[in-house]
């Protein structure tokens, strides 16, 4: 199968597109014909090594967390799904690194997958599994409710999009951070209010927050707009112990929890059209494909997500 390896840590260059074994798949999984994979900031800075404490790959090493594609074998305890089946996933991270998406084939736990919605295409569906499952599961740890204020930093990326969308089902009042030309982008995402970061620093112009999703690693900010027993969630830093024990107030990390049934939940929103999909840009899979799907990502300017066609 064609895939794209790394086989050093380091930059774009790095990545190239080779041939690869397919996996073999274990009794409770499933191969997955890959039809799209998407980019997210995670594979960039993988790709640098950033993550080499957490996962001692060997390489070469095939980067991906998000699948889009048929089933084209089950193992002998999956009884879920079958051969043809259209399935969608965010696929355990592999310890040895041979088993990401930027392939024609994945190996996927059966308890990872969902049935794709019939009215997106592969495309669109590769662009959901991690951020979408980021945002719900995100959304859940703040306990967000109705009538509640959220901060959802940087609206426009891809954990954003659904964060929006997903807070404004929930009946939440939302307040975004974006660039001048997204704003009414995001505002058509269901925004009530946005904030121009490149003007505004978030502390001078908001106050009395109930729940804030930290995208960016603007904690500090973050806590000094939240009311007493307010609750920020932060997925891109790591927590000092003075954040984390900011009295008052409640200050963790979130860590995706990648599951199926999760995924299904935002299959089902999409399905009756109450889950809005943006893709951003649309590569292929070549050694040029994949290296510019990593600088368009690495740009942080994306409108959703970057998305890479492994097969029509």
């Amino acid at each position: 199968m064609k895939a794209a390896v790394i086989n050093h840590y380091g930059g774009r260059e790095q990545l190239e597109v080779i041939d690869m074994p397919i996996p073999k798949i274990k009794s409770d999984e499933v191969l997955v014909e890959n039809m799209a994979t998407s980019i997210n900031p995670i594979d960039y800075k993988a790709r640098e090594g950033l993550l080499k404490r957490m996962f001692p790959w060997q390489f070469p090493v095939i980067l991906g967390w998000d699948i889009a594609g048929i089933v084209a074998s089950t193992g002998d305890d999956v009884t879920s799904f079958k051969v043809g089946d259209p399935v969608f996933a965010r696929p355990d991270i592999d310890t040895k690194g041979v088993n990401g998406s930027y392939a024609e084939y994945t190996a996927v736990k059966a308890d990872k997958l969902a049935l794709k919605p019939n009215n997106i295409s592969f495309v669109e569906a590769a662009a959901v599994p991690l951020a979408g499952l980021t945002a719900l599961q995100m959304l859940r740890k703040l306990q967000l409710s109705s009538n509640q204020k959220i901060l959802i930093q940087a609206g426009a990326g891809g954990v954003g999009i659904y964060a929006i969308q997903l807070a404004k089902m929930i009946g939440a009042y939302v307040v975004t951070t974006v660039s001048q030309n997204n704003h009414e982008f995001v505002k058509s995402l269901g925004a009530d209010s946005v904030i121009d970061y490149h003007k505004n620093n978030i502390q001078d112009v908001l106050s009395d927050f109930d729940t804030v999703l930290d995208t960016v690693g603007d904690v500090d900010n973050g806590i000094a707009i939240l009311k007493s027993g307010g609750h920020l969630v932060t997925i891109s830093n790591a927590l000092t112990d003075q954040q984390k024990n900011t009295s008052d107030k409640t200050v963790t990390e979130g860590w995706l929890n990648p599951n199926g049934q999760d995924l299904a939940i935002l299959a089902s929103y999409i399905a009756k059209g109450e889950l809005q999909i943006v893709v951003d840009s649309l590569y292929p899979l070549t050694t040029e494909g994949i290296q510019s799907a990593h600088e368009r990502s690495e740009t942080h300017h994306a409108r959703g997500k970057v998305v890479v066609q492994i097969k029509e």
